[in-house]
């Protein structure tokens, strides 16, 4: 494997333990863990985002560059579209969004924290992605308590042979994780975000164990514990987080670009002039989450043109919305069978009227389908039906 041995231990181990200090609380049991793991041996090569668009990087062709990479707290992309980094070829181009990365070390801990993880525990990691969190839980609790699944047959084979080096040997299970799993664990928890969660991960949960996940698109860290009757009750934590969403094939559904076209060009089916200054909605997580609970799959695009400000909003369903702001001067337009950018200016109305949106915190409990419920004081919303 290309990896431990490229870089001396001194080395490596040197600039693991500063990463961990930035990575993890005083006093955490997760400290040591993070110290133990040689991170660049699961990123040997990875994407880098510049204005020409995914550039390669091979850590082992400058090992400065490798290791300062490596343990900083930062995600590194290591598949775009369908083309791994360690696949590519000299001026590879690859399309698409990011697939698959070694997330930042700082949120695998959070979530890993999340999960309430005790030394007895046995823990299902969604997402073997790099292998690199994988390996952070087999240091703390030793492999033969860990399972990781991932879809890509690929991920799983370096992750084997890059955790095999370090004399970890996890159960690495390849398959759709939103579909039935092969066992049972203590607690079960995703480095993928889900839209609802999947009735197969209740079902691998031990009565009273812990799920820990993130819900696509909202930005919400959602915890629970699993009933007897076979539903889970929990809440939505204080703090956010986002993955890629989870995908059950080579990569996402390719995007048509047809409708956003349209949007950016077409004069309205109705017209108005805007009540709130035009935002950009991606930015603006506690704004997109709330959207996303009311209104559920938009997309949205955003672009300043000199003095003009243009927020595009599409949906799958085939609506779609346009609001231009010039000079403080908002206009809207809105076709389709919805309103867009009315959903948006109920949430900007509610977090004016109460002085915050109503999500964080909320009790949440999870049926049997994977419908997830949300409550706090009077408000209520379901995600999934």
């Amino acid at each position: 494997m290309t990896g431990v041995g490229e870089c001396s231990a001194m080395e490596w181990r040197k600039h693991a333990r500063a990463l961990a200090a930035v990575a993890t609380p005083p006093g955490s049991r997760w400290r040591g863990a993070v110290e133990s793991v040689p991170r660049h041996a699961f990123v040997p090569r990875w994407w880098e985002y510049a204005s020409s668009g995914w550039e390669l990087r091979d850590g082992t062709s400058d090992h400065r560059m490798w290791l300062e990479a490596a343990y900083s707290d930062q995600t590194l992309v290591t598949r775009v579209g369908a083309l791994h980094a360690d696949h590519a070829g000299p001026g590879a181009v690859p399309a698409g969004l990011p697939t698959s990365s070694s997330t930042l070390p700082g949120l695998v801990v959070q979530m890993y924290r999340h999960a309430s993880i005790g030394d007895r525990c046995t823990v299902l990691d969604v997402g073997t992605g790099s292998g690199y969190g994988t390996a952070v839980l087999c240091a703390r609790l030793g492999a033969a308590r860990v399972s990781a699944v991932d879809v890509d047959p690929y991920l799983n084979s370096a992750g084997r042979d890059r955790l095999d080096e370090l004399g970890h040997q996890p159960e690495l299970i390849t398959t759709d994780a939103q579909g039935p799993l092969p066992g049972r664990w203590d607690r079960v928890v995703a480095m993928v975000s889900v839209r609802t969660v999947p009735p197969s991960w209740l079902e691998a949960l031990h009565v009273g164990g812990r799920l820990v996940t993130t819900l696509a698109d909202m930005g919400l860290v959602l915890t629970a514990e699993k009933r007897e009757d076979g539903t889970a009750a929990g809440r939505i934590e204080r703090d956010q987080a986002m993955f890629m969403h989870a995908r059950t094939g080579d990569d996402y559904p390719p995007y048509d670009p047809a409708l956003s076209e349209l949007a950016e060009t077409a004069a309205g089916e109705y017209v108005t002039r805007g009540r709130y200054p035009v935002l950009d909605v991606v930015e603006a997580w506690d704004v997109r989450t709330m959207l996303e609970i009311l209104a559920p799959g938009i997309e949205h695009h955003y672009l300043e043109k000199g003095d003009l400000r243009v927020a595009v909003m599409t949906h799958e369903d085939g609506s779609w919305a346009r609001a231009e702001e010039r000079e403080g001067d908002v206009t809207v337009h809105q076709g389709g069978p919805r309103r867009l950018w009315d959903h948006l200016d109920v949430v900007r109305d509610h977090w004016i009227r109460h002085g915050e949106l109503p999500f964080r915190g909320a009790r949440a409990t999870i049926g049997h389908d994977g419908v997830i419920t949300l409550r706090r004081g009077r408000w209520k919303a379901i995600i999934g039906r």
